[in-house]
């Protein structure tokens, strides 16, 4: 297993988490030394159970942090290079390891390449990085201040490959490649390839929230991609109290750990948070059950730990109450939440105890209007994880294989002889077994993705 197979990550956006200033500095204003604060919390991160640090945008930029100015500069509201570093060294220390967030489908007005094309125009030795679109030039999405780059350019191919080389060279494990599905794949293979020359490590995941996952492995030569359709599945089917979206989500994931091992979350810098997202706050249990044991690379949005609140809206600021300023420590967070983040270290515990969960296959065990069991076994132990889980407000039973199982976690009980388990009102349940010993019994159990 690579040491990607066993990252846990915990994902920051550090211009707000470290309150930075919402638009850049004056270009004569000294830094800001913010980026130190980040070393109090990886005591936090690492009792967690978690070992990968996912920084959001750390590049010199216009707002926040997705309108690139310099990839090679880091923002002065978040200080200088050498503060970002010691972080990097800190990290390391504490076997931490650093994803930074790759902005390379567009930039900012600002980005000085982009100045130099407006200025001279077709005599710009820039003129290729960009498509001219009318009286413009192309844009990601209508946003107006996000110009996007000309990926056919070899140029811009070598910028890519330059920055991506720079700061891997300075200590970070990998990248994760903002708006991925907006770029051709042919140009993260050519990129990847280029750079796992000199750093053949390196993890790459690229934000993808639709189309096809396996081809941005397949054919861009990415590690990994976000697992949006999961995601989505999690917190919808939980709502309508429908354990047959999840299951079908399941069957679709099972079909990507087949080829890669899928970046998973409840919950991100750009989506709702899972604790406002869910309709009843019982559920939260659930989803996190499904994260912390199907495949993939599991990564917790910092704040997701302790229930934090927050709503992301389509307008100007909309992801201000999803993105908010943290303390200076993690004594500053209070007593508030702690229950989750009990919970969160118990199924990191679990998780960190099966690491052969990230390209497990999951087979449903049990499937109706509120149930949902399921099981994950290990290729060569034949250790096995069981999940049942309750939707409904009423007693249930839910069957999972014949076997000595031991609870790990949950508010269950199941019976060995038979594999039949108890669980109350929201109910839910993971055990654990470590021989191969499961009875294969096959009657009266839903053949499972």
């Amino acid at each position: 297993m690579s040491w990607s197979d066993h990252a846990i990550w915990w994902q920051v956006h550090p211009l707000s988490f470290l309150g930075a200033e919402p638009t850049a500095l004056p270009t004569d204003a000294p830094p800001r030394h913010r980026l130190p604060v980040l070393v109090d919390w990886l005591d936090h991160l690492v009792g967690l159970g978690c070992n990968g640090l996912a920084l959001g945008p750390v590049f010199a930029a216009e707002t926040h942090g997705y309108d690139t100015t310099d990839h090679f500069r880091v923002d002065p509201r978040l200080g200088t290079e050498d503060d970002l570093l010691e972080l990097v060294e800190r990290a390391a220390a504490r076997g931490v390891r650093i994803l930074f967030d790759g902005v390379f489908n567009h930039v900012g007005r600002s980005f000085a390449p982009f100045v130099d094309v407006t200025r001279h125009g077709s005599a710009s030795p820039y003129a290729d990085w960009f498509v001219p679109e009318g009286d413009d030039f192309r844009t990601f999405e209508g946003h107006s201040h996000l110009v996007a780059l000309n990926h056919a350019s070899p140029a811009v191919a070598d910028h890519v490959v330059a920055v991506l080389d720079h700061w891997l060279e300075r200590g970070i494990a990998g990248w994760r490649l903002d708006a991925a599905y907006a770029v051709p794949r042919p140009f993260w293979r050519t990129v990847t390839e280029r750079v796992r020359s000199r750093h053949p490590e390196a993890w790459f995941s690229g934000e993808v929230i639709h189309g096809d996952y396996a081809a941005y492995v397949t054919e861009g030569g990415l590690d990994s991609v976000t697992q949006y359709e999961l995601w989505k599945a999690i917190w919808s089917s939980l709502n309508d109290r429908n354990p047959h979206e999840l299951a079908w989500a399941l069957k679709r994931h099972n079909a990507m750990v087949g080829t890669f091992a899928p970046q998973t979350f409840v919950g991100n810098h750009d989506v709702t948070r899972v604790a406002s997202r869910l309709h009843e706050p019982r559920h939260l249990a659930h989803a996190l059950t499904v994260l912390f044991t199907v495949g993939g690379t599991p990564s917790v949005y910092a704040g997701d730990e302790r229930a934090w609140p927050g709503v992301k809206e389509e307008r100007a600021g909309g992801d201000d109450a999803i993105r908010p300023a943290f303390p200076a420590s993690p004594s500053g967070l209070g007593s508030d939440g702690l229950p989750v983040e009990r919970l969160h270290r118990t199924l990191v515990g679990i998780r960190r105890r099966h690491s052969w969960l990230v390209r497990a296959q999951t087979r449903v065990h049990t499937l109706d209007n509120t149930v949902l069991s399921y099981t994950l076994t290990a290729p060569d132990s034949g250790s096995a994880v069981a999940v049942a889980l309750n939707f409904g407000l009423a007693p249930a039973t839910a069957d999972i294989p014949a076997a000595s199982w031991t609870c790990a976690a949950g508010d269950a009980s199941v019976e060995p002889a038979t594999g039949s388990v108890s669980l109350p009102p929201l109910g839910w349940f993971i055990a654990t077994t470590s021989g191969a010993n499961i009875a294969a019994r096959r009657a009266g159990h839903l053949s499972g993705p």
